[in-house]
């Protein structure tokens, strides 16, 4: 995965691209399909993590290798640029589609501006929220607490791995065991209301229009055919996007840290775009991105000590110095910004912004990133604040709540009694 020098072979690599990219962008379209029709079976926010962690793969190729060579300084630049990524450049990109789809549209606000949940917090709402021509506001559906909240547990977590400076086996079963509590959680999730069937797309549309039998064996069919294409296709995809880098005279380390995460989620910001183009389905796109954050901040960096272990010939620990732990404290810092900017379970103008802003500067200033970490806590500091203030309400944690309470989501996590 990793430059292999030589200048002919990168051009003959780029080459491949004439085919892998097309291929790469139709395959992510048949997993969108299979994820959109998949919500009324089961719970969209199950659905989306399905298609996340299939939409990662050729993450998990790229950061696999890597740990193989168990060379510590790329692994580091791999997890964090990708998880950096996902916040400072997607979600903000999911805005600005959703914001220039609904100005061509020329929508306003259809059925009148939404209220700010209210004080019961009630109500599905169109998604997106619009004055005169200027888009405003995504909105997030009620279950949409549960991927927000999801991030809570990893980003905990990671206080740990990061004051004790090392990653191993013990930390690869917490992180793991986490996401496996979070799809439990989905599991009792209800899936989509049948009325919302004529919002999405018709593809998807017409494959719920079939008998049972035959729509879950094509949305079973979509997912095995599209994930495992992206599998055989992720390492020529990268190899030849590699090739056109290294023609382009990019270097090793911003290659790993940037352009391989960039190119191994193309997938998934392929659906999320497609969409947020919609408008109304701009909040599922937001949490196609969201499902990616929690799975690669579980899944992904549970997968490094295990591989890392293997290669070492036994277990073995991954140590980060003081440069690597300021990354993964950087990335912490953003992601953590990331959950209070949705806590209020609505992502705004100037909040995608400001992500992508703060993002662009440390990818352009490599050097300010202790400045850029404060400024992110400085930010996370204000939203509490604002949050203490009664000025923003964290409508989340509630939501989390009552949709606990209302679905039992703690169904499966503990054994049943004999009584039971």
């Amino acid at each position: 995965m990793l430059p292999e020098s030589a200048a002919g072979n990168s051009v003959s690599k780029a080459i491949h691209a004439i085919w892998t990219f097309p291929s790469v962008v139709f395959s992510a379209f048949v997993l969108a399909w299979a994820a959109e029709s998949a919500q009324f079976l089961v719970s969209q926010a199950l659905a989306l993590a399905v298609l996340a962690w299939l939409q990662t793969l050729p993450e998990f190729a790229v950061e696999a290798v890597i740990a193989w060579e168990r060379n510590v300084p790329l692994i580091t630049a791999n997890f964090t640029g990708s998880l950096r990524l996902l916040v400072g450049v997607g979600w903000p990109l999911i805005y600005l589609v959703a914001a220039i789809s609904a100005r061509r549209r020329g929508l306003s606000s259809p059925g009148g501006p939404r209220s700010d949940w209210g004080a019961s917090g009630s109500g599905r709402g169109s998604g997106q929220e619009a004055e005169g021509r200027f888009f405003r506001t995504i909105h997030l559906d009620r279950e949409h607490a549960i991927e927000v909240m999801g991030l809570v547990p990893p980003l905990l977590y990671f206080w740990v791995i990061y004051f004790k400076g090392t990653l191993n086996m013990i930390d690869s079963v917490v992180l793991v065991m986490m996401y496996v509590v979070y799809l439990l959680i989905l599991r009792n999730v209800p899936p989509q209301d049948p009325e919302t069937l004529h919002e999405i797309s018709r593809i998807p549309r017409n494959i719920l229009s079939m008998t049972k039998v035959k729509r879950n064996l094509v949305i079973t069919l979509l997912f095995v055919g599209g994930g495992a294409a992206l599998f055989f296709i992720a390492r020529p995809f990268l190899h030849s996007m590699l090739g056109i880098a290294v023609s382009l005279g990019v270097s090793q380390f911003v290659f790993v840290q940037w352009v391989a995460p960039f190119l191994s989620e193309f997938p998934e910001k392929v659906s999320a775009f497609y969409w947020a183009r919609t408008v109304k389905r701009a909040p599922m796109g937001l949490m196609n991105m969201v499902s990616s954050n929690i799975n690669q901040w579980t899944l992904l960096v549970g997968m490094i000590p295990i591989v890392y272990s293997i290669s070492s010939g036994g277990y073995a620990a991954v140590v980060f110095d003081d440069h690597q732990k300021m990354e993964i404290l950087l990335t912490m810092a953003q992601s953590i910004l990331g959950f209070l900017l949705l806590a209020n379970m609505k992502f705004k103008a100037h909040e995608a912004l400001g992500l992508f802003g703060l993002w662009f500067i440390q990818f352009v200033r490599p050097g300010l990133r202790e400045e850029i970490t404060v400024v992110y806590f400085g930010w996370a500091v204000l939203e509490c604040f604002l949050a203490l203030s009664g000025r923003k309400r964290l409508v989340a944690f509630r939501e989390f709540l009552n949709l606990w309470r209302r679905h039992s989501l703690g169904r499966g996590l503990l054994p049943r009694r004999a009584s039971d």
